[in-house]
């Protein structure tokens, strides 16, 4: 195996998941840079980030002289990668339904390690995930870094089937991104890094998944174009693609042009009806009047103190909690899990979108 770019590149992204892993000190370096696609990045993203990068831009260097139709792969990673993201979603609603929890709460776990999950950010899979490697490497995960593990109880049991469908993904990924040229492979490293991260950890409405899903689709449409476009950038000929040597739109009539607009710009629609219906959704479900909070199973010398709060009932085994909306959700959530831990089973919190503007 050579030496070449794409393995130096490789290697480094490697050490660096190793630095992350080990020491905290490239902490304010990385993390302004990964929160802006791995939405609000964490240590354990950023040390999976890197170290899955490295991986994919490695691997293609592998065995070169393999005959594999990675276009086909690349077809069969888009197709599993939809139904991962689609299965997170259902999996998230079942998970409401066997617990007879609203689906427009965030759930939130208060025992074990804080955990929370929500359709707009699931964690249902993570929790699987985060589990086993817990049970593997549970002394050497550090504190910062949080495997989810706390809504394992709770979960379905469909979701330790759909996890399967990871590692698939990263075996038709490893495929589909081999016998391409360094811009398409930097790029679909990039993707499909980013896709596994947001099945995993926000599902189908989370930045990285949404970055994902559409990058696939995207060096699927248009890699070549990608190519032509960065060689005409930097001087350097090359064999133009199909679409690249498309009849100019002006000789196409109407219904032709609008054709070829949506195939050429199909990734890009889709990402915006993706964020379309993450935002219908966001603003269907928000209460802007007031927060409920419902606890699960509190103890019986829980008091909530500091907080705006309207109205206490109890309805069996829970007590629910009417809280005045001028809070910031975020901010809410946060703060009541530092009187609420280890102090119930668990709680929900309505969501509140119009808190962040």
């Amino acid at each position: 195996m050579k030496i070449n770019k794409t393995i130096l590149v490789g290697i480094l992204f490697i050490i660096l998941a190793g630095i992350l892993f080990i020491t905290d000190f490239l902490n304010p370096i990385i993390h302004p840079i990964t929160h802006l696609f791995l939405m609000g990045s964490s240590k354990g993203k950023d040390i999976i980030f890197f170290g899955l990068m490295g991986i994919f831009l490695i691997s293609t260097q592998i065995f070169k002289d393999l005959k594999i139709d990675s276009k086909k792969y690349l077809k069969i990673t888009l197709i599993l990668g939809s139904i991962t993201l689609i299965a997170g979603i259902l999996l998230e609603v079942l998970f409401r339904y066997q617990l007879g929890i609203s689906l427009n709460t965030i759930f939130m776990t208060t025992h074990k390690t804080i955990s929370s999950t929500s359709i707009l950010h699931t964690h249902i899979l993570k929790s699987v995930f985060g589990e086993l490697i817990t049970n593997i490497m549970g002394p050497f995960i550090q504190s910062e870094i949080n495997t989810g593990a706390g809504l394992y109880a709770y979960i379905p049991e469909a979701a330790k089937m759909v996890i399967i469908l990871l590692p698939l993904l990263f075996f038709t990924l490893l495929l589909a991104i081999r016998n391409r040229r360094f811009a398409q492979t930097l790029i679909l490293a990039f993707a499909g890094t980013c896709l596994l991260i947001g099945a995993l950890d926000g599902g189908l409405f989370s930045t990285p998944a949404i970055i994902g899903i559409c990058g696939v689709f995207c060096i699927q449409r248009n890699g070549d174009c990608i190519e032509n476009n960065l060689d005409d950038l930097l001087g350097r000929k090359g064999k133009k693609c199909e679409r690249c040597r498309a009849v100019p739109p002006h000789k196409n009539n109407g219904i032709d042009l609008i054709v070829v607009i949506i195939k050429r710009y199909t990734p890009y629609i889709a990402a915006a009806l993706i964020i379309l219906l993450r935002l219908s959704i966001s603003f269907w479900g928000t209460n802007a009047e007031y927060y409920e909070v419902e606890i699960f199973n509190p103890t019986d010398n829980l008091e909530l103190h500091g907080f705006p709060i309207e109205n206490v009932s109890t309805n069996g085994n829970k007590t629910v909690y009417i809280i005045d909306s001028n809070y910031n959700e975020r901010e809410l959530l946060n703060n009541l899990t530092i009187p609420l831990k280890n102090k119930c089973d668990y709680f929900t919190l309505t969501w509140n979108t119009v808190s962040y503007f």
